[in-house]
């Protein structure tokens, strides 16, 4: 899907034909949609790197057309087995055009078209933009994952099942990627930064400089939640295994206090001669000798938090 935007009078409206200045938007493009896009002078090699699903981040030029290749977060659903993954935007400019695209419909290129003041002009800074969205989208998905963490993590101080450790080994995945992600983005912001690009206007420059920061912040906020994480884990591991322990203790104890009984029944049940067997009270007092048996043993096992 192609969708064309152009801002006019500082607004930006979607038009049906591409033109000088304009944006255009790919969403899983078709062949004929790529075929088109080849029309336009868009090198096929740009498009094919951005449809990539194991292409990094990094930047190219070849014959006036400049190639910067993202990985952007990407939310797949907590059902999935990496709920948080990373996928590639390109951002294409030619001497006519802004091209973005990218495999999946996402909330960084959404986001953008809804900005009021976003000029398509401005080629440089619709860039600078587009990037300091996905960092910002970064520390977004990064907060949520702390947040269904610490969610796991109330689950997991009564749980005696691998499932919630389960869930956060796929949290552990997600924070993998986002830092083999935001370290290569990291090395593209600064040569980007050293590069005449965005040197032409000091806002440009400000701009890229809060780009690499917020980059910067959310490759050390993946770095601590990554680290804490894998801590966790290694503890609920263990508390999973104490509360499996204290239940087979508890499961044990139940078991020895309730034998008890059957225990002493049997005894006096066998067909010898037992002592007082004659006597008219002997049922009761074997009765009497059970329960007590058995309430001894039981204050012993709660006074040793066996129950």
């Amino acid at each position: 899907m192609i969708t064309i935007y152009k801002s006019i009078e500082h607004e930006l409206h979607t038009i049906d034909e591409p033109t000088v200045n304009s944006w255009l938007n790919v969403i899983q493009p078709t062949p004929a949609e790529i075929s088109r896009l080849i029309e336009l002078g868009i090198p096929q090699d740009y498009i094919t790197y951005s449809l990539d699903i194991d292409e990094r981040a990094r930047t190219e030029r070849e014959d006036g057309e400049h190639l910067i290749l993202l990985r952007i977060s990407y939310f797949e659903g907590e059902s999935a087995d990496i709920p948080y993954i990373t996928i590639p935007l390109g951002i294409i400019l030619t001497d006519h055009y802004i091209v973005t695209i990218c495999r999946q419909e996402n909330e960084v290129v959404q986001e953008m078209t809804k900005l009021k003041d976003l000029s398509t002009v401005k080629r440089n800074r619709f860039v600078l933009r587009l990037l300091f969205r996905a960092a910002t989208h970064y520390l977004t998905h990064l907060r949520q994952i702390t947040k269904s963490v610490d969610a796991l993590e109330d689950q997991l101080q009564q749980s005696t099942r691998n499932k919630e450790v389960l869930a956060l080994l796929k949290y552990q995945k997600s924070l993998t990627l986002f830092t083999t992600a935001l370290k290569s983005h990291e090395l593209m912001m600064k040569r980007l930064q050293q590069s005449q690009m965005f040197r032409a206007f000091e806002e440009d420059e400000d701009l890229l400089e809060d780009v690499l920061t917020e980059t910067q912040q959310a490759i050390e906020m993946t770095n601590i939640s990554s680290n804490i994480l894998s801590s966790m884990m290694d503890a609920f591991a263990s508390i999973i295994s104490n509360n499996l322990n204290t239940v087979m203790k508890f499961l044990a104890s139940i078991t020895i206090i309730v034998s008890l009984p059957t225990l002493i029944t049997s005894y006096y049940g066998m067909n010898v001669r037992l002592p007082f067997d004659d006597h008219v009270l002997a049922s009761i007092g074997i009765l009497l000798l059970a329960v007590a048996v058995t309430a001894l043993v039981g204050i012993i096992f709660w006074k040793r938090d066996w129950l």
